[in-house]
């Protein structure tokens, strides 16, 4: 070869040879044509003699219009090796379909058709992104596509006819207006026509849409978006192929408008076909077909006919056992076959028993119209449903119909869950998922489970597809849902019971969907003249079982709802059926819908509530990027630890967070970490968790809400006097405080006795006001049932306090009851305190119990987030006061002060104080303190409060609407509390975060304690805004 090449080099002559010495000059066309033979005598005039080193292809080409595009075939140019090769061209998005065959014959009983469709991202532009940067394994969108390039043109090949054949489809090239899927299709079927295989094509293959009422022809990717109907249809010129189609609820009439439009459609493709095989096909290759004789068929009809036909008229027969009784009878035919020696009938044996099966079966429905379990043609089978058999699970349903029973589960998840499609076109992401799984034991065999398996992913698909058309818009409902359906049992149709499985399963998960959403399928048992093959008679069966599927010619799915149709995929096994029968299916397939519906509605009706589980949780949370970006932290490290340390799931998007949990303990663990490390709007009143980080001796620093700072005053420690901070809190321990305003340099002042209980004395019973809390609201979807739309404020209570405790039971702690008694009460007692834990006095315990029970109704818990140091606190003054009575050494009956030392973990104090009948009267309510100083204070600012509330107007002291900073007026008469004791004034608080001052008079008596309540009138406003107050005298 390379001295070929020199002599070319050295001598140019040979570069260019005569005309009379090339192919065409003696009559034969080329190789690259696509057929080594002679050429008519009317060609066309030579091309012109081609240059040194160039080679010409010669290519043929077929140009039409469908739907306003302009479409192309082209062969000759690439892939002339395969049997038939051809691109297909709409647009920039090519299409390239080949087609082989096997050479030799092989024995067997079936077609072995493979179909691979294959979508590589160069045809994009763009590289994998995978670890190996390169295509792998069949992605679900591409076994889908193959599927529906199989479907129309499996049926087209010649009976008997089992020899290999392989379908691979590519795109070159896409510009994603266009579906590459449908363009496959009718490429393979103009290949098809060009290979010498023998086929009964060509077909063509149509999308249709539907956007406002009207129908589109060849709809691109943005309209499909806005189309409520996609619609493939596969026919050749009189008779219809395969259907597959998704809709959003379309009715019968407008389905059957776009079956008739999609037909004449669809013809279109088939002229440029037939007029690009006259130019460039094969002449059909003569291929040994595996045809069972007249003798064979005659022969074993005659031995099984009455045994078969005598177990198909039984309807107490179940699948295995009618199985298992036709498999007794061919076992019986093959041993009279081997007595007799028939060798050619042993090898075809299984193939003609079920022929002779076809026959009887198809003979009993149109004649006497039974079927094989004794139904009426279009009667439904019983039906079993069953919603929330697994509780601990998010959703789940048994829906069985017949023998076919399917188990379907509901999964929820984040939005970041979602499926990620590596496809070139469509959307990038997909959130709803129906995984569709049929195990060996569900037909009682033994089989290997391996990867993706093409029928489970057409059947989950469409399942998914009819379902996918009632549920909520992802505004409204941003989970991620994922449906399991593992088929229990199988006896026909498991596709359409995973339908209504599916659609119980997603209510009993509380998910709103607009509809119940079911399946059935439809048969049709048909009797064709051989010779013209038209159809003669014909019966449609409604709910099919597996065995009239697989003796029947067709398998028509139809799902929806009672308003109309969401899905259908039509499979069929003659080639093609009249499009005016396969319209009159959707008539007995509505009313075998509705009734399943309707019974369907009587296990499930609406959406679950969740309150009686424990759902997952979903919060999705606004922050700004900056904010965003501190949360996850460098690398994520802050995103991971909180994931690690809570089980959640976090995923952020452009200015959204959204956290799913398991149930709502963990969402409120996720909450509390995201608010102490990004924060949230501060709000007078809101609730926060802080940390204390220094101490002071007018009060402790608090950091909280994401690094802030703010103050806890030591007078917003607790309700009663305090001498020592470090008594109460330590650095490092966490509290729940409240926001109580913030002064005009932005300063946060907090409260800790906001959030703790405050004990009045208001007559004869002790009543305690719960702090009313506006706590931050997110969007948070309390369940999958009930999903707030709108931010809900929540107000958490405080539990009551308990007055009363049982010191019986040393393995509880108790806190000490306090019993405050009235003046009446006073005189009638002895002036006597016991403390006691066992029942010295059976009438004073007796007297107590019967006052304690009496309190309990008006008297709350406190809240469990501070009782330990609210009861510490009051321990400490009950023990002071009990020492300050012993000093003053008291008339008492008996004193008896018993505490538990030897066990720390639990502690009992009893407590009770009795004060005489002329200090009731004169302070009218009994607190605790530690001393006498403290008794005289309070006694005179007691008494300080009645001497400037005296006169005070019964209009000025009623209690109006919150105060703030808006609605105070000058000469307004407000109730104020000292909140700060300074040199030359008081700061008091008015209420509602609000401040104001009051400046000492001259020679004013300067008696005032924190805590005074005072009556205060507003004369003036600072030049700041601080309202300035004077006390209101008496009239």
């Amino acid at each position: 070869m390379p001295s070929i090449i020199a002599a070319r080099r050295a001598n140019p002559l040979l570069n260019s040879l005569p005309h009379f010495l090339t192919w065409r000059s003696l009559g034969f066309r080329t190789i690259c044509s696509g057929r080594l033979g002679f050429a008519p005598s009317d060609t066309d005039p030579d091309p012109p003699v081609s240059s040194s080193g160039s080679k010409f292809l010669e290519s043929f080409k077929e140009e039409f219009e469908i739907g306003s595009r302009l479409i192309t075939f082209e062969t000759g140019k690439i892939a002339r090796f395969a049997n038939g090769s051809v691109v297909l061209g709409m647009e920039q998005t090519k299409v390239l379909s080949t087609v082989t065959s096997s050479k030799g014959d092989s024995v067997r009983d079936f077609l072995p058709l493979t179909v691979d469709y294959q979508e590589k991202q160069f045809a994009q532009g763009v590289i994998p992104s995978s670890f190996m940067r390169r295509e792998g394994a069949p992605k679900e969108r591409e076994l889908l596509c193959g599927r529906l390039i199989d479907r129309p043109i499996r049926p087209l090949f010649p009976a008997g006819f089992y020899h290999e054949v392989q379908v691979m489809a590519s795109v070159l090239s896409s510009d994603g207006k266009q579906d590459p899927d449908v363009m496959a299709a009718n490429a393979t079927s103009a290949a098809l026509m060009l290979s010498d295989i023998p086929w009964g094509g060509p077909i063509g293959v149509i999308r249709i849409g539907r956007i406002c009422g009207k129908f589109v022809v060849n709809p691109t990717m943005d309209e499909l978006r806005l189309s409520d109907l996609n619609l493939v249809y596969a026919c050749t010129k009189d008779k219809t192929l395969m259907i597959d189609a998704q809709a959003r609820e379309i009715s019968e009439k407008d389905l059957e408008a776009g079956l008739r439009l999609a037909h004449p459609e669809a013809v279109k493709f088939l002229e440029p076909q037939i007029r690009l095989a006259a130019k460039a096909g094969k002449h059909k290759k003569d291929y040994k077909l595996s045809l069972v004789s007249d003798r064979t068929l005659e022969t074993v009809r005659k031995l099984t006919e009455a045994k078969i036909e005598a177990v198909f008229t039984d309807p107490s027969y179940g699948k295995f056992e009618r199985g298992e009784a036709l498999e007794n009878i061919a076992q019986e035919v093959k041993r009279t076959l081997e007595e007799e020696c028939d060798t050619e009938s042993l090898t075809v044996l299984p193939k003609v028993v079920d022929r002779v099966r076809k026959e009887i079966v198809r003979k009993r429905i149109i004649a006497e119209g039974f079927r094989v379990d004794g139904r009426r043609l279009n009667e439904v089978r019983p039906l079993y449903c069953e919603a929330g058999y697994l509780p601990n699970l998010h959703g789940s349903s048994i829906f069985s119909r017949g023998d076919t029973q399917v188990l379907c589960t509901v999964t929820l998840g984040a939005p970041g869950d979602a499926q990620r499609l590596d496809s070139l076109v469509g959307p990038p992401t997909k959130r709803f998922m129906l995984h569709y799984s049929f195990p060996p034991f569900s037909i009682n065999e033994v089989g290997k489970r391996v990867g993706l398996n093409r029928r489970e992913v057409g059947h989950g698909t469409l399942a998914e597809k009819a379902l996918l058309a009632v549920l909520p818009p992802e505004n409204d409902f941003p989970y991620t849902i994922r449906i399991n359906s593992e088929v229990m049992a199988s006896d026909g149709s498991t596709s359409m019971a995973t339908v209504c499985g599916g659609s119980m399963a997603l209510m009993d998960a509380g998910i709103p969907l607009q509809e119940h959403v079911a399946g059935v399928s439809v048969g049709l048992v048909s009797e064709v003249d051989p010779s013209t093959g038209e159809f003669k008679d014909y019966r449609i069966l409604t709910d099919i079982l597996g065995l009239e599927d697989h003796l029947g010619d067709m398998d028509f799915k139809i799902a929806g709802t009672h308003k109309g149709v969401t899905a259908i995929q039509l499979d069929i096994k003659p080639a093609g059926i009249p499009l005016d029968i396969i319209c009159e299916c959707l008539e007995p397939a509505l009313k075998g819908r509705l009734h399943i519906l309707d019974y369907m509605k009587q296990e499930i009706s609406v959406p679950r509530s969740q309150d009686h589980r424990n759902p997952p949780r979903l919060a999705t949370l606004k922050f700004s990027n900056d904010t965003l970006r501190r949360l996850i932290g460098p690398l994520g490290v802050l995103k991971r630890k909180i994931e690690e340390e809570t089980g959640a799931r976090m995923s952020v998007s452009d200015g959204t967070l959204t956290v799913v949990a398991k149930n709502q303990t963990v969402m409120e663990r996720v909450q509390e970490k995201i608010d102490f490390i990004v924060g949230r709007e501060i709000e007078v009143g809101g609730i926060y968790k802080g940390i204390v980080t220094s101490i002071k001796e007018y009060g402790a620093f608090v950091e909280f809400n994401g690094g802030q700072q703010g103050l806890l005053h030591i007078s917003e420690l607790t309700h009663e006097p305090l001498s020592k901070i470090s008594d109460v809190i330590s650095v490092g321990q966490k509290l729940s405080l409240m926001c109580i305003g913030q002064d005009v340099r932005g300063n946060i002042k907090l409260s800790l006795k906001a959030t703790l209980p405050q004990l009045r004395s208001e007559k004869d019973n002790v009543t305690e006001r719960p702090v009313s809390v506006n706590k931050e609201a997110s969007k948070v979807w309390a369940s999958v049932g009930n999903m707030p739309n709108e931010q809900e404020e929540q107000k958490p209570t405080v539990d009551e306090l308990e007055v009363s405790r049982s010191i019986g039971n040393p393995s509880t702690s108790s806190v000490p009851a306090f019993l405050i008694r009235s003046p009446a009460e006073c005189d009638k007692e002895d002036k006597t305190v016991i403390l006691n834990r066992g029942s010295k006095s059976k009438s004073k315990t007796s007297r107590a119990s019967k006052w304690d029970s009496k309190q309990k109704a008006n008297v709350p818990e406190s809240d469990d987030s501070n009782s330990s140091i609210f009861s510490s606190v009051l321990s400490s003054h009950t023990v002071d006061n009990l020492n300050q009575q012993e000093e003053q050494k008291s008339t008492v009956d008996e004193l008896e002060v018993s505490r538990s030392m030897g066990n720390p973990s639990t502690s009992s104090i009893s407590a009770f104080q009795i004060r005489s009948a002329v200090e009731c009267d004169e302070d009218k309510t009994v607190r605790l303190n530690r001393g006498s100083k403290s008794n005289s204070k309070t006694l005179r600012a007691s008494k300080l409060g009645r001497r400037r509330k005296a006169n005070v107007p019964e209009s000025d002291a009623e209690v109006g609407p919150p105060l703030s900073a808006k609605t105070l007026e000058v000469g307004m008469k407000v109730a104020a509390k000292v909140y700060q004791i300074r040199t030359h004034g008081l700061v008091l608080d008015l209420g509602g975060g609000v401040r104001g001052m009051y400046r000492f008079e001259t020679n004013e008596k300067r008696d005032f304690e924190i805590g005074d309540e005072l009556l205060v009138e507003c004369i003036s406003f600072s030049s700041k805004g601080v309202p300035v107050l004077s006390l209101v005298d008496d009239e």
